[in-house]
């Protein structure tokens, strides 16, 4: 064949495209990120000092019967920060949502976040409202504690039996959101396009005169379980540069939230510092991206998994039940070591509510969940017209097991 032949049966140049730019691929990282577990119960103990350290609940003598300034000059200034803590549970939560719905059903992402939320917390709620009932709160009514254990209490007006439940709400509407992508299948650019669609939608919330939309984008959170989701994708796939531009955005979107969250604070008697503030979740970012890629793997230690494991049962126990320990102890015994034997006792607590309450009751609702949300069959009816004939299509259809 000549030259002239050769060519012509090449491609012209002009004809040839690159090919499209292909999602970074999957890259090899352990089955489970413990570390994860330990930087959990972190936020948690953070949440914890601020409460019972960092702040006076009733004005300038609180519950301590002096100011916790006057009580614990060693650590009030940190502790005062602590309210931060559930700015970190929010970032790690939308890694580890997005992480532990990748490859499942949107049912299998419901059942996995009811066996997960639900038991501790109706124990935490029930022991919660019995030690404030017998304290003398009579505001806590039957159907106040009811209410409660739907977690969805918040939108229904009904106070909260601990203080601390507000941030379950929040949660809450986020996985409601985030089910909305995973009912198609988490793909890579499903989930980046979900996480670009939720920071306009948190920054168009506030001025679109729309109340609904501050209530389903939620700026003033968005930020963090957004900057959580791209961490987790950075983690899973090589990190591009369309993910560092949306962990940019998260961050300065963050920034600006810090300003409003920072005024929050003012009721509760102090005066954060918003560049404090700004370093401190910039460290919670700089600590996820080294999770992220690989930096923290030296920390990976499988007896982290105890630590998170008392994450969730602590934070659900500890204010309500604490200011009330406190309010009747605090004049007997000496208020460092009140303080050490309160923490160390809401530990063990949080521990037996793990052990012997949520592990058992998670797995008999799981097993009940998995058995009961199959598509019900109908029962035929002998001599019924409606029973379908021996061999038939229906008959076959009728044998078969339900979808899953």
């Amino acid at each position: 064949m000549s030259d002239t032949a050769l060519r012509s049966t090449l491609p012209s140049p002009r004809t040839v495209r690159p090919p499209l730019p292909a999602p970074p691929g999957p890259r090899g990282r352990p089955p489970r990120l413990y570390v994860l577990d330990g930087l959990r119960l972190i936020a948690a103990l953070m949440v914890v000092g601020f409460h019972f350290a960092g702040y006076d609940r009733y004005g300038d003598h609180g519950a301590w019967g002096q100011s916790t300034a006057t009580l614990f000059p060693g650590v009030h200034g940190i502790a005062s920060y602590g309210w931060l803590g559930v700015e970190l549970f929010f970032l790690i939560s939308g890694f580890v949502i997005c992480m532990s719905c990748w490859g499942r059903t949107p049912r299998d992402f419901f059942i996995s976040r009811v066996v997960r939320l639900y038991p501790a917390f109706w124990v935490c709620v029930t022991a919660t409202a019995l030690v404030l009932w017998f304290c003398g709160d009579r505001t806590i009514t039957l159907s106040r504690v009811l209410t409660n254990l739907t977690m969805v209490h918040e939108p229904l007006g009904v106070a909260h039996v601990d203080p601390s439940y507000w941030s379950l709400w929040a949660e809450m509407r986020f996985y409601l959101l985030f089910a909305v992508v995973a009912y198609k299948g988490l793909t890579y650019r499903r989930v980046v396009t979900f996480c670009g669609l939720w920071l306009l939608g948190a920054i168009l919330a506030p001025t679109s005169g729309i109340p609904l939309l501050a209530v389903v984008f939620q700026p003033q959170f968005a930020p963090f379980f957004v900057g959580g989701i791209v961490l987790y994708l950075m983690h899973r796939f090589r990190p591009a540069p369309l993910l560092w531009l949306l962990l940019g955005a998260s961050w300065l979107l963050a920034q600006q939230q810090l300003v409003r969250l920072v005024k929050d604070e003012n009721w509760a008697g102090l005066h954060p510092s918003w560049p404090v503030a700004l370093t401190v979740v910039t460290a919670f970012y700089a600590v996820l991206l080294a999770v992220a890629l690989g930096k923290a793997d030296f920390l990976n230690w499988r007896r982290l998994t105890t630590a998170g494991a008392l994450t969730y049962p602590l934070y659900l126990l500890h204010e309500s039940i604490g200011w009330a320990v406190i309010e009747r102890l605090h004049t007997r015994i000496p208020a460092h070591l009140l303080m050490a034997g309160l923490v160390a006792a809401l530990l063990a607590a949080a521990w037996a509510v793990h052990r012997f309450v949520e592990r058992p009751l998670a797995r008999r609702l799981k097993h009940w969940l998995n058995g009961n949300l199959a598509t019900p069959r109908p029962t035929p009816v002998t001599g019924s017209r409606t029973t379908p004939a021996p061999g038939s299509v229906a008959a076959r259809q009728d044998v078969m097991p339900p979808p899953r």
